[in-house]
């Protein structure tokens, strides 16, 4: 890796910026040698096949549930705000809560609890297969947080884009465990008990949604069908509390530093198929569009569970590896949580280019996650049900399993746009 002091910066100017031009051919070179890659090994990996158990009929079924929660057919009222059932409820079902509720509140501290919290949920009960999903899409929610902190994004944001950046996604994260753990933990209290404990539902402010949806899963264990109306509802409950905030529009979406992370390719969502081994997975190119990112986590969903060979390399690889936060967690030839110091005078588009392992000393620092960011406050969450219209429904659907889903160079690449512009950044500051 080429590592360049700049003493005096306009001495080295004209060299480092020949450097970072001599990388762009090669560049572009890459992005073709990556789809042809990404196509044999999506061919490699894609079979066999596994069957996702959609039931359409049972689905048909259940919209027609759920339209009948609507406000103006004698369902929930406008605007309502999600209240506990008032209906009496006995000793156990008291105890039940305050047990939910008190593991909510002791691992919902971090990004790294709430990941470890989902994999044990499904590590309990397989057939909740959206627990597996939330797992890995949260180890990646924690890669995007360290991300701000990392040697390639260092000198791309200022303190208070990174914090509020960090924010946008700490918020996500927690507020989606808020509301489905405790729904995940209704199941296992379920199974427990061998009854249903889904009237206790609305004691978590769940979306009057997600009932119907438990109910039958309590019956018939259709997980695909489960694992939809989560990503659904989960979707719907960030969107106005998040995505849609005026706080976070104002001091996120809005700004330019958001957009550099689609440019990037830091909106990549990864499957480690194994310890410095191949990545599946997805990119979603809007995160502020509602649409997208359902039908993005139904893509994830199916290619998780409709792949047989993704399935189990994720699963080994979460089961082996710990979630801290680094992407030296799946790619630790190319990244270290060791952090070498400032790193001012390095740049990194050419040897990323040209070497697929870094030499040790040389790797990328990725921190681990509680080594730059502390646990966050909140203000208090809003109660109301997101269920007002029927927009819902359209996405009852089979999920599809994406066709080229292989990613490493993919990743890779969004990484090289990544050390361009801090080359760039380097080059002119």
């Amino acid at each position: 890796m080429t590592s360049t002091r700049s003493d005096t910066s306009e001495t080295h100017h004209p060299a480092s910026f020949l450097q970072m031009v001599r990388s762009i051919p090669g560049a572009a070179r890459e992005v073709w040698r990556g789809k042809q890659a990404a196509w044999q090994a999506s061919s490699l990996l894609r079979h066999p096949l596994r069957d996702l158990g959609w039931n359409s009929d049972t689905a048909a079924a259940l919209q027609a549930e759920v339209e009948r929660l609507l406000p103006g057919t004698g369902g929930i009222s406008p605007s309502r705000s999600i209240q506990a059932n008032s209906t009496l409820v006995c000793e156990e079902d008291c105890i039940i809560l305050e047990d939910i509720k008190t593991l909510t509140k002791q691992h919902n501290r971090s990004n790294a609890t709430r990941t470890a919290a989902y994999l044990e949920c499904y590590e309990q009960y397989p057939e909740l297969h959206w627990a597996l999903l939330a797992h890995m899409v949260s180890r990646n929610g924690g890669y995007h947080m360290t991300d701000l902190h990392s040697d390639l994004m260092h000198n791309l944001q200022n303190q208070e884009d990174r914090e509020h950046m960090y924010r946008l996604l700490e918020r996500c994260n927690a507020l989606i465990f808020q509301d489905a753990y405790p729904q995940l933990q209704l199941y296992i209290h379920s199974r427990r008990l061998g009854r249903s404990c889904f009237h206790l539902l609305s004691h978590f402010h769940v979306s009057a949604f997600m009932t119907p949806f438990w109910e039958r899963f309590w019956l018939e264990r259709c997980s695909s069908i489960l694992s939809v109306a989560l990503i659904i509802n989960e979707q719907n409950y960030i969107e106005s509390r998040v995505v849609q905030h005026p706080y976070f529009q104002k001091v996120v979406l809005s700004k330019p530093a958001f957009h550099l992370h689609n440019l990037a390719g830091l909106n990549h969502i990864v499957f480690p198929l194994g310890q410095g081994a191949g990545l599946a997975g997805r990119v979603i190119e809007h995160f502020s569009k509602i649409n997208e990112r359902i039908q993005f986590g139904k893509g994830l969903y199916a290619l998780l569970f409709g792949v047989e060979q993704v399935l189990q390399q994720v699963l080994e690889f979460a089961r082996a590896i710990p979630h801290r936060g680094s992407r030296a967690e799946y790619w630790p030839g190319l990244f270290t949580t060791h952090h070498a110091g400032p790193q001012d005078h390095r740049l990194y588009a050419e040897a990323l280019l040209n070497e697929e392992w870094l030499p040790e000393g040389q790797r990328l620092y990725s921190p681990e996650l509680l080594a730059v960011w502390g646990d966050t406050p909140y203000e208090p969450i809003t109660r109301q049900d997101w269920l007002q219209t029927r927009d819902c429904l359209g996405y009852l659907t089979a999920p599809r399993r994406p066709w080229l889903f292989e990613m490493s160079h993919e990743h890779r690449y969004g990484m090289l746009k990544t050390a361009l512009a801090h080359d760039v950044q380097q080059i002119t500051h």
